[in-house]
């Protein structure tokens, strides 16, 4: 009897960890099984590109993972990297926000990203007395969301501990994860937790205060108490290992081959069509951006099509600089920094690379990361390179008074790759799961709904596979 054959188109972190968790599970059940893997581009790892070169590890796309979540440090170490998992360095801990004209640190006690102790939030140079005593008054319950729960992230943090906290705090953060825009995100498809507080406590402040206590003690699932882990050689590491593993468990990886037709077969099963020829399967995993599986669906399901081409997308541009550690004056204090919108800069956020992870840098060097681009404002992701250097290097020159020529520059793009949960989210996508259900062997993988993060797309791969 012939194997089952799975086909998976899109060969990102969620491609790759569907077609490992799949063979694993089948491997163990003495299941025969067939996983090919097809991608467009010729390299694996979809967003994660790390470039190592001359002592320095670039990352072009995320540079951690957060610890707490395990997926990611759980597959490291199942492929043998756990010598090669790195926290962050605990010497220069610390965040801060670019506003006014200068750089504040982030309140501590930040829980789920919101301020959730009284007395850092008063201490704070980022917002007026006004709007702490605004913030104060959370402590008497009140309903902001709608019956229904869904609302924006500006909306509902505004309700709950007002504008100031809401654009200098809480937006730069929620931004610095889907580069969105709080006036549209849901805080039913980001934060549901934040929903569930207001309906145990009506307070965040009293809630987010009870989640504290309820963590207090618990411990990073990387063996660190860093927050954000990484592996030695940058995240490329992983998908290599990733990528070596599938070999050996005989997973047939097809790279540079667009499926440009996807098409149900009349017996069952389904044939999809690249430059290097046909391939048949009985089931089919997308595990791609929602805007590209829509234009695989449209023949035979427009209606689906319509539906995930909705869910609109944001491009970003990222930018490492690495300049000569005595050309640098300033004492970069800690991680990095995020910049409200409401400043109005093409700058999303930066990262101090050497502060953050000191080995991605040679001695008497210092290596930078600037993000540029965000919902609505991204047309920084389309410019030619000595537009984006040029609007980086002015960004640092006015905010950490860097102007000084970098010794290395590296830039990269990345075109429409950050969805936008926005409000009324959930029900898109219950509905784009509801018509995808009625076509037998199609299963679908996005992080336009299983999540942004490295771990929530090796999670949400391997429930998917556990299903399968």
């Amino acid at each position: 009897m012939a194997p089952e054959h799975i086909l998976v188109i899109g060969g990102g972190m969620g491609g790759l960890s569907a077609a490992h968790a799949l063979l694993e599970q089948a491997r163990e059940r003495q299941h025969p099984l067939q996983v090919t893997v097809v991608d467009a581009r010729p390299t694996w790892g979809g967003v994660v590109r790390t470039v190592v070169q001359d002592g320095f590890v670039v990352e072009g796309g995320p540079d951690s993972v957060l610890a707490f979540k395990p997926a990611a440090v759980r597959l490291w170490q199942h492929l043998g990297l756990g010598d090669a998992i790195l926290g962050t360095d605990p010497q220069h801990k610390g965040a801060f926000v670019y506003a006014q004209g200068r750089l504040h640190p982030l309140p501590e006690g930040l829980t789920l990203m919101i301020p959730s102790r009284l007395g850092p939030l008063f201490r704070t140079g980022l917002l007026s007395w006004k709007g702490k005593v605004r913030a104060a008054l959370d402590v008497w319950p009140r309903r902001v969301a709608p019956p229904d729960g869904d609302i924006s992230v500006a909306d509902f943090i505004a309700g709950h501990l007002g504008r100031e906290v809401l654009e200098y705090i809480v937006e730069p953060l929620f931004a610095g994860i889907y580069a969105g825009d709080a006036r549209r995100l849901s805080v039913a498809a980001t934060y549901p937790q934040l929903l569930d507080l207001e309906r145990r406590y009506g307070s965040l402040l009293w809630g987010l205060l009870a989640m504290r206590r309820a963590r207090r003690g618990a411990r990073p699932t990387a063996g660190t108490r860093a927050a954000f882990v990484t592996l030695r050689r940058g995240l490329q590491q992983g998908v290599d290992a990733l990528v070596q593993h599938l070999r050996r468990l005989g997973a047939r990886l097809v790279a540079g081959a667009a499926v440009h037709d996807l098409t149900p077969r009349k017996a069952g099963g389904w044939r999809a069509h690249t430059a290097q020829g046909p391939l048949e399967a009985d089931a089919v995993v997308l595990a791609l951006p929602a805007w590209q599986a829509a234009r695989l669906v449209e023949a035979w399901d427009p209606d689906l099509a319509d539906a995930l081409a909705a869910i609109p997308y944001a491009s970003t541009a990222t930018v490492s600089l690495a300049y000569r550690a005595a050309d640098v004056a300033h004492p970069m204090p800690g991680y990095g920094f995020v910049v409200p919108r409401v400043e109005a800069r093409p700058l999303l956020a930066g990262t101090w690379t050497t502060r953050k992870f000191p080995h991605r840098s040679p001695q008497g060097f210092v290596l930078m990361r600037l993000f540029l681009g965000r919902a609505g404002a991204d047309a920084i992701a389309q410019a030619e390179d000595e537009e984006v250097l040029a609007v980086a290097r002015e960004q640092l020159a006015d905010i950490m008074g860097l102007r000084a020529q970098p010794a290395r520059a590296w830039v990269f793009r990345w075109q429409r790759v950050l969805p936008q949960y926005e409000v009324g989210h959930r029900q898109r996508v219950a509905a784009i799961q509801q018509r995808a259900a009625a076509h037998p062997g199609l299963h679908m993988l996005s992080n336009a709904w299983d999540g942004v993060g490295i771990p929530d797309r090796i999670a949400a791969a391997e429930r998917l596979a556990a299903r399968l």
